[in-house]
């Protein structure tokens, strides 16, 4: 078969000797530069003794391959796979289950966010090429370098993850795993709801509920207006540009106009409908701004320092990365009073959030 399959019956031939495997090796390639879906431009996929990419750009119907991506009984192996997720659920639909061998080296002792290369370098020995790294792959034809540059991005998942799955046994981790696992079975997590486009803003917590009122209207019209147009959000309406409508408040044009940062043509063009959030958000005499973060609070500084420490002494002890078990985010809830974060569920709650629950 040829390394990259463009054709029904060569795509349907795969997808049966596909749907025999107990695990498959899954990676993408993609462009969203200038869209806001990304576009899908190549899928690799390994067996354990052959790798192929297939053409999602050519007229092949993906609908053999996404069979075999939502079987239950083909355990899908990716590296980071969320984004990959992301972008095969429009054109191919759910995937699952998943093992994601960044996750798994995770829970091992190795970095949060370690790199498929240096995963690879470090566990099975392996130098990865990185040439192609910034490639256009939606151009056509592909190069035979090309083709093996994102070969070797499945070339190694199942290897990496057998060898991944043997040190989590030898750990008594596998629980662990299929925890966090099952949270990439939530296809909830692959899109956005315009309501909730807001909370994935940064600089925008602790505002007051009219402001937080604002910024939720100035994300949501931004996000539909994305979705509506395919153009990435930021192209719509900067987030820099968003946190200053959020914090001073314009309620006329010229106010508007004056917000730094702010493109002449979108205060033009869309000045009515942005000034509309505004005004519905009902923000009544917006204080001054205040340069800087507030002082912290003395004691809950204090709480959040004790709790960091037992939190790095258990990462310590169980060999971990400390934010592999707890962020800091995931303290200060804890500190602010929420007990619904991820300290006090499954596993890291037998680990360490009983712990901080008696330190608090």
């Amino acid at each position: 078969m040829q390394p990259i399959v463009t054709t029904a019956p060569a795509l349907a031939g795969l997808a049966a000797r596909l749907a025999a495997q107990p695990r498959i090796g899954l990676d993408t390639e993609f462009l969203r530069e200038r869209t806001y879906r990304a576009q899908l431009c190549l899928v690799q996929i390994a067996l354990p003794d052959d790798a192929l990419c297939i053409d999602p750009l050519s007229p092949a119907s993906l609908a053999p391959l996404a069979e075999v991506l939502a079987a239950d009984s083909v355990v899908k192996v990716m590296h980071a796979s969320r984004q990959d997720l992301e972008v095969l659920w429009p054109a191919a639909g759910v995937t699952r289950p998943v093992f994601d061998t960044q996750i798994a080296a995770s829970l091992t002792g190795l970095p949060a966010q370690i790199g498929y290369a240096e995963a690879v370098r470090r566990l099975l020995g392996k130098e990865l090429a990185k040439s192609h790294t910034r490639t256009d792959w939606s151009r056509r034809p592909l190069s035979p370098e090309q083709i093996e540059y994102a070969l070797d991005d499945v070339r190694y998942l199942l290897p990496l993850a057998a060898h991944l799955q043997e040190q989590l046994a030898r750990l008594g981790r596998l629980g662990w795993l299929a925890e966090e696992l099952a949270a990439l079975a939530d296809m909830r997590s692959l899109t956005i709801e315009p309501d909730d486009a807001w909370l994935r803003v940064k600089g925008l917590r602790e505002l007051d509920p009219a402001r937080e009122r604002l910024a939720r209207a100035l994300a949501a019209w931004r996000e539909r207006r994305a979705i509506r147009h395919n153009r990435p959000r930021g192209w719509i309406l900067d987030d820099a540009v968003l946190r200053e409508i959020v914090l001073r408040v314009p309620r006329t044009s010229a106010e508007l106009a004056q917000i730094p940062a702010m493109p002449a043509g979108l205060a033009k063009r869309h000045g009515a409908e942005l000034l509309e959030c505004v005004s519905g958000a009902a923000v009544h005499d917006p204080p001054p701004r205040v340069s800087g973060r507030p002082r912290p609070d003395p004691a809950k500084a204090a709480l959040l320092k004790k709790l960091g420490a037992i939190s790095h002494t258990v990462a310590r002890e169980l060999q971990l990365v400390p934010e592999v078990l707890a962020t800091r985010r995931d303290l200060e809830q804890l500190v602010a009073g929420r007990r619904d974060g991820p300290l006090l569920r499954g596993w890291r709650r037998a680990v360490l959030g009983e712990r901080l629950l008696s330190a608090l």
